[in-house]
């Protein structure tokens, strides 16, 4: 006949049930967890979609009874620019080496998302030789973010291959997915600066072709400067 069991064994036997007990009710509690935030993005992307062919429409219908009435409409202005770093380091002058690190344009090819203000295009207008900016459409913003779009968690870069890190990061400013990040960049909203400084500075490529010619303006034919929507052919090229 087999002997007692020790008492020790026993324990360690009791503890172990416990911690998987409790490991179970942790998993089942995120599984859980996650299938609602699963539901809740899909709901709020589909509100997203909404909201942007409203918009479209609306641009539409604004152009058409201007056009009817014999008027000139004009757009409303850019509320986010697309920022993209073209030139390094050499014979930098200090005060567009400091506007350049304030932008968090620290290397070649990164490019930022900024607030359209007053103060923003005055150090744009400094730094102009060694970027190029215009104003980002939705499909543009989508793409950067999707694709080659990385998040800073505890100062570390970490990929958004799930909705669980946006949420986990933002979820205090109400921003628990992708689209949301990409609702409130696009639309400047007001949680725009958390969600900005969120999205680390995006890494691009050389564009496909090469450049033109980095000395010169854009409205010279060149690169550097301002390019209005120009920009998203250019970061497509990038990306």
């Amino acid at each position: 006949m087999p002997g007692p069991v020790p008492e020790s064994l026993l324990k360690k036997r009791k503890t172990l049930a416990e911690v998987q007990a409790k490991r179970a009710l942790v998993g089942a509690a995120k599984k859980k967890a996650n299938k609602n935030l699963r539901k809740e993005a899909f709901k709020r992307a589909e509100k997203y979609v909404k909201e942007y062919r409203a918009a479209a429409q609306d641009l539409i219908r604004c152009k058409r009874e201007a056009k009817n009435a014999g008027n000139f409409f004009i757009e409303p202005e850019a509320k986010v620019l697309l920022v993209i770093r073209i030139r390094g380091i050499n014979r930098l002058a200090p005060k567009p080496k400091k506007i350049l690190q304030l932008f968090r344009l620290r290397q070649l090819n990164n490019a930022v998302f900024l607030k359209a203000n007053h103060s923003t295009l005055t150090m744009l207008k400094c730094i102009e030789p060694y970027v190029t900016y215009g104003e980002p459409n939705l499909k543009t913003i989508s793409d950067l973010i999707y694709k080659r779009g990385h998040g800073k968690v505890h100062r570390q870069r970490i990929p958004l291959n799930s909705n669980k890190v946006i949420a986990d990061a933002l979820g205090a400013k109400d921003i628990l997915c992708v689209e949301d990040l990409i609702h409130e960049i696009y639309t400047c909203g007001p949680n725009f600066k958390a969600a900005n400084n969120f999205l680390w500075p995006i890494k691009l490529t050389n564009p496909l072709g090469g450049w033109t010619n980095k000395g010169l303006h854009f409205s010279e034919g060149g690169d550097g400067g301002r390019r209005e929507e120009a920009i998203n052919a250019l970061a497509r090229r990038m990306n």
